[in-house]
């Protein structure tokens, strides 16, 4: 990238800013309030999500069962899972996360900064790979990638051409063609992924994220911002969340499989169908406890919307 000078030295690439902006001192998800105060998540939808995590745990035929949640926000799906689970099945749950743990967290939960080594059964990293910092290139008039720099303002400019591994990448996974034309590097999360998945011994780690695949990239890329349930313009000085799609064809290690929200939940028994109609004089009160349950589902599996999200499943043996 450009050399930094005096007059250069607020320019960086986003994948820099966007590091400091989310995690650095007074980051934005080192806020007290957490990423539920500005943005909704399938776990923070319905507890529904949670129960479903808690049927696939109980689906793993392993003597030694851990949960680890990367990306944990305040440990609440943990909350969630521990809370669905049957009584008495033995489970270490784990929150990676880099913010502090929240002081009224179950005392069950370990709170750590990186997945821990060596354990078996679930790894999930729901909407985590998307906050995973990486840098942004655009085609400029002769069709060349260059870096994209950025000022804590926001303010945009293209740096040194697109090098070494992050070229070999665009090549493989995003080929920008016409001038104007951008795309987020995935790399990063590409290795990030593949280290979290090398803590498990045995089971499954799945990640869940907005995403692509190729031939459906977006031309413009996807990077964006979020502040208090609203979509913003990205500005890197922690003001507001910065996230971008998640390429999860590029993260997929040797055997994953690549499904929709949509049809995971549904094998996980969150169909969305609506109870039948003679419940509502048998038992009014369990029929709208039924619907209220199917309405929650039908919205974590809704097509053009958080159905949509892709799963990343990778077993491990």
């Amino acid at each position: 990238m450009d050399d930094v000078t005096d007059e250069t030295c607020q320019w960086r690439g986003w994948r820099e800013a966007a590091q400091a902006a989310l995690y650095g001192p007074g980051g934005f998800y080192l806020r007290p309030e957490g990423p539920a105060g500005h943005f909704r998540t399938s776990v923070h939808t319905s507890p529904l999500f949670a129960s479903a995590v808690a049927r696939l745990l109980t689906s793993l035929e392993l003597d030694d069962m851990a949960l680890v949640d990367v990306g944990a926000g305040r440990g609440e799906l943990l909350t969630g899972v521990l809370a669905a689970l049957p009584a008495g099945f033995p489970l270490r749950a784990y929150a990676v996360e880099q913010a502090p743990r929240p002081a009224d967290l179950d005392p069950r939960i370990e709170w750590c900064a990186e997945p821990p080594a060596g354990v078996s059964g679930l790894l999930f990293a729901n909407e985590w790979l998307d906050n995973v910092p990486v840098d942004v290139a655009e085609a400029d008039p002769d069709g060349v990638a260059r870096y994209v720099l950025v000022r804590p303002d926001g303010t945009e400019r293209l740096g040194s051409p697109v090098d070494g591994a992050d070229a070999t990448w665009l090549a493989r996974w995003w080929q920008l063609t016409e001038p104007g034309t951008r795309a987020e590097i995935g790399r990063p999360r590409d290795e990030a992924w593949a280290s979290a998945v090398g803590t498990l011994r045995a089971g499954l780690a799945i990640a869940v994220d907005y995403a692509h695949t190729t031939g459906s990239r977006p031309p413009f890329g996807t990077l964006t911002g979020f502040r208090a349930g609203r979509e913003v313009r990205p500005v890197p000085d922690g003001s507001c969340d910065i996230t971008a799609h998640v390429a999860l064809d590029a993260c997929a290690l040797p055997g994953a499989e690549l499904r929709t929200q949509r049809d995971a939940l549904r094998d996980l028994g969150l169909t969305g169908a609506r109870p039948p109609l003679s419940q509502a004089s048998s038992d009014p009160t369990a029929y709208v406890r039924a619907l209220a349950s199917a309405s929650e589902a039908a919205e974590l599996t809704a097509r053009g919307g958080l159905g949509d999200f892709g799963w990343l499943v990778q077993r491990i043996r």
